[in-house]
């Protein structure tokens, strides 16, 4: 019965001295790559805001929105609300209609897109 006891307490003690032991493991990811994904995130999201703030300032764009009554400083207050996938996919389309614009490409731009992109800038802000 005594050896039985001296080995669960053997047991116990170096369960006790394992678990201290494993939480002083280092992390996965240090202090500096955490810093340097929050920034890649920053610099992502500012970049995203930037194409959407080139899209709204396209005299073709301000012109469609006038014509359909919609507000652009309403959307361009709305761009800085947006986040994360919203922003992301805004973003996108805006950079392929500024693209399309800019190039000079033949490709029409349909009024229809416009609307679209405005009214979902303008929805996201009215709804967050």
């Amino acid at each position: 019965m005594q050896v039985f006891r001296r080995i669960l307490g053997a047991a116990f003690a170096v369960t006790l001295t394992a678990t201290a032991a494993f939480a002083q493991q280092t992390h996965v990811i240090n202090q500096s790559a955490l810093d340097q994904a929050v920034q890649q995130r920053v610099s992502q999201d500012q970049a995203d805001r930037e194409a959407l703030r080139t899209f709204l300032q396209n005299p073709t764009v301000r012109g469609v929105a006038d014509k359909a009554g919609l507000s652009v400083d309403k959307a361009e207050a709305a761009v800085s609300t947006l986040q994360g996938d919203e922003l992301r996919q805004a973003a996108g389309q805006a950079r392929m209609i500024n693209s399309q614009l800019a190039g000079g490409d033949t490709i029409v731009i349909t009024t229809t897109t416009i609307i679209i992109i405005l009214l979902i800038v303008i929805l996201i802000a009215v709804l967050a």
